[in-house]
């Protein structure tokens, strides 16, 4: 922006009147009302010259825990720009991953911008205000219209460093090479002039803000380009996204005059690319337009019919092949725990009669998710496996000793974040009926340990409290007793709150005076290493061993301490007393898992519960349960372990290296299927396919024919990991699949 750009000749002039900076705000509002489409193309094919890793889109147009709309249409239009590209990749980009947030903002401020143009224009034409009003709105413009260039700049100098052409290189340094302080000292005059009050001129200062950025575009997209296209004159783009296909085309036809693309192009050429003024812009952004609007075309069936890509709703996912390897290996690990430990599968109905769920949440009830009326009977998605396991237990009389896992997907209407969702799966198990005081407990904690350690997500630790000792501390508080569970529920929010806002909850909220609020934070305040915390809440004159209930809670935890101390797994536990857990069926000990250093939440928990059960039958039978936050889990494990996972478990690629050889390849994927190997085929005269495939699946071993293999009654086996041929006179095709299954045996 260091050189001046000419403003349009009927806003060249100097009058600093109403009407001249009327002329410019419109003139400003016209080119942005179009520059965010252009501004979203180039980007999507910025991320493919980078190989950016896109999949923060997904998240965010979702809802996942964002609540700026124009993010989340950033994220859809970008996602429709990319669809069926396969350059994006696996980079994280930082300039990429602003995006959204970005661009998104800049579409709110134009909006913005827009209204009070329109607002000024309806009210008198000199009417008092309009000037700052405009001023102060050109303001916010220009603070996005400058985040916009720098974020394209850093767009721009990756894609800069893939061009390996030192004439193209000398091209890009034209731009590159004016400072950012050149740019920083135009801003500064600009805003110099915002605060004289000379808004005409600061108004054309943001119009020329404007023209650079269209510049800045324009290198970018033509870097991206290049970047694409390598050092090669001839070399064809690979398959590009649906809407920067556009963008390639059209920089096609404005920068070369032949289909050979040139190493060196004209600066002015590129400066000039994406201005509004080029006769062919218009027919280009109309085709952006239409992309965006509609990844349909019209239906012959249906006429005039479009669609907008599909959405998933807010709070859930899909899940990619690598994705689910990564969640089979670990529900496989679950599985295993859990069966270690003698428990016996069970399933039960994803929805419950409404009755069944309601009143055994507390104040989370409210996240039940209901379903409409069906012939009479009013149902709720299961909002968790504990309850319907409660219901199963009470319906089929069951009152001896049953130990029973659960995996399977709870619902509930919760506001999404990272890490939180509204469908999701729990994998949990229960203990239920008489035994050893304190053997369940012991148990149940101790499989959320061996969960934890065999997942392997990281240093986390145990957070391990009583129900009843909490209600001896609110009964020496002075609590109403009807007002415990309610109590419980902000005093649970000690993990996420400081205990002064907490307290404001309990006394203006709950009714509790100040008093009562400041004694309750003496006892919930507590944490520590187990036996040392309980050695002090136990010595002599402590006030807690006056109270039954507490008294009760401190023997059973020093039995269960005692037992995870033998057990080698106390170090994960600490002894923390704010820990409450919101749910009102909770009756003995609680605990609940968190992992160090992630944002996600608690990632298992659990509980006694022996009053649940009685709940919905004619005796009560004691239990006691552990539930692992599984998705919770997964967002750990993505973030620790981002290498490429195997999506497949292949073991051969059987690779027909000819045309119209079905029949031979059936041959011999059978065999090796017969032997229960697990194996794919392909048939292709390209032996780059075979080799693709086989790389990007991480196959270990090739069966390779060809039509000399095909001829001999041979094949040959290729180790994909040392690329050695084993090729001992070519191994006949009636010993070739116990060659393979001593390979795969070693």
């Amino acid at each position: 922006m260091a050189s001046k750009v000419s403003l349009p000749e009927e806003l060249a002039g100097e009058d600093n009147s109403y009407d001249a900076l009327m002329g410019i705000c419109s003139a400003i509002d016209k080119k942005c009302s179009v520059l965010f489409r252009i501004v979203d193309a180039v980007a999507a094919l910025s991320c493919e010259a980078t190989k950016a890793d896109v999949m923060s889109f997904s998240s965010l147009d979702s809802g996942d825990g964002c609540g700026d709309k124009d993010a989340i249409a950033v994220c859809g239009d970008m996602k429709v720009l990319l669809n069926g590209s396969e350059l994006v990749g696996k980079q994280q980009v930082e300039a990429v991953s602003k995006i959204p947030r970005i661009h998104g903002k800049f579409r709110s401020v134009v909006k913005s911008f827009s209204a009070d143009i329109k607002d000024v224009k309806k009210s008198a034409k000199n009417s008092a205000g309009a000037d700052e009003v405009l001023g102060t709105s050109l303001s916010s413009l220009s603070v996005a219209i400058n985040y916009l260039r720098e974020c394209s700049m850093s767009r721009l100098n990756l894609s800069f460093e893939s061009i390996v052409n030192d004439d193209l290189r000398k091209v890009f340094s034209t731009l590159r090479g004016k400072s950012s302080s050149d740019y920083q000292n135009a801003h500064q005059e600009a805003y110099t002039a915002l605060f004289r009050g000379q808004y005409v001129n600061f108004a054309r200062l943001v119009y020329e803000s404007l023209e650079v950025l269209y510049t800045t575009l324009g290198f970018e997209a033509v870097a991206s380009f290049f970047a694409l296209h390598g050092e090669e004159k001839t070399k064809p783009v690979p398959v590009l996204g649906k809407g920067t296909r556009i963008l390639v085309q059209f920089i096609k036809e404005r920068l070369f005059s032949e289909d050979l693309i040139e190493t060196s192009v004209e600066v002015e050429k590129v400066v000039s690319l994406l201005h509004p003024k080029d006769p062919a812009f218009a027919c280009f952004l109309a085709k952006i337009k239409e992309i965006v609007q509609s990844n349909e075309t019209r239906s012959k069936s249906k006429k005039n019919e479009t669609r907008r890509l599909p959405k998933l709703p807010k709070g859930t996912r899909d899940f990619a092949r690598e994705q689910m390897a990564v969640r089979e290996k670990a529900f496989s690990i679950v599985q295993n725990v859990f069966k270690r430990h003698g428990a016996t599968s069970l399933d039960t109905p994803v929805f419950e009669l409404r009755e069944t769920l309601t009143q055994k949440y507390g104040e989370d009830s409210k996240l039940i998710y209901d379903i409409a009326d069906q012939g009479g009977e009013l149902c709720s998605l299961r909002y968790d496996l504990t309850v319907p396991f409660a219901r199963y237990m009470a319906m089929n009389g069951i009152t001896s000793s049953f130990k029973r896992y659960q995996i399977g997907k709870v619902y509930r209407r919760d506001n999404p974040s990272k890490g939180r969702y509204r469908e999701f799966y729990q994998c949990d198990l229960d203990i239920a009926g008489l035994y050893e005081r304190m053997a369940p407990d012991f148990e149940v904690v101790k499989i959320l340990t061996e969960l934890l350690d065999e997942l392997q997500i990281g240093d986390y630790e145990v957070k391990l409290s009583h129900r009843k000792l909490l209600d001896g501390i609110l009964e020496l508080c002075g609590v109403p007793p009807e007002k415990y569970r309610t109590i419980c529920s902000s005093i649970d929010k000690l993990d996420k709150q400081s205990f002064e806002k907490v307290k404001k909850e309990m006394v203006e909220e709950k009714g509790l005076s100040s008093e009562t609020a400041d004694r309750i934070g003496t006892f919930v305040k507590e944490r520590g290493q187990p036996m040392e915390l309980l050695s002090k809440l136990r010595q002599e004159g402590s006030e807690l061993l006056s109270n039954e209930s507490s008294k009760e809670a401190l023997e059973d935890l020093s039995i269960l301490f005692e037992a995870l101390e033998r057990s080698n797994c106390i170090n994960r536990i600490v002894f923390d007393l704010s820990l409450a857990r919101g749910l009102d069926y909770y009756t003995g000990f609680i605990f609940e898992a968190v992992c160090k250093g992630a944002e996600v939440g608690s990632i298992g928990a659990g509980g006694r519960y022996d009053n649940l059960i009685g709940m919905f039958g004619t005796r009560q039978v004691p239990a006691v349960g552990v539930s692992l936050g599984i998705e919770r889990v997964f967002t750990i494990l993505e973030e620790l372990h981002k290498e490429v996972v195997r999506s497949t478990e292949t073991q051969v690629l059987v690779s027909v290296m000819m045309k119209n050889e079905l029949p031979e390849a059936a041959d011999l994927v059978s065999q090796l299927w017969d032997a229960n190997i697990k194996a794919v085929f392909l048939v292709s005269k390209r032996q780059e396919k075979h080799l693709k495939l086989a790389m990007e699946s991480g196959i270990p071993w090739m069966v390779i024919v060809d039509k000399k293999e095909l001829k001999g009654g041979v094949v040959r086996l290729k180790n994909m990991f040392t690329g050695i041929e084993e090729e001992i006179e070519r191994l006949p095709r009636d010993s070739f699949v116990d060659r393979l299954m001593k390979h795969l045996s070693t």
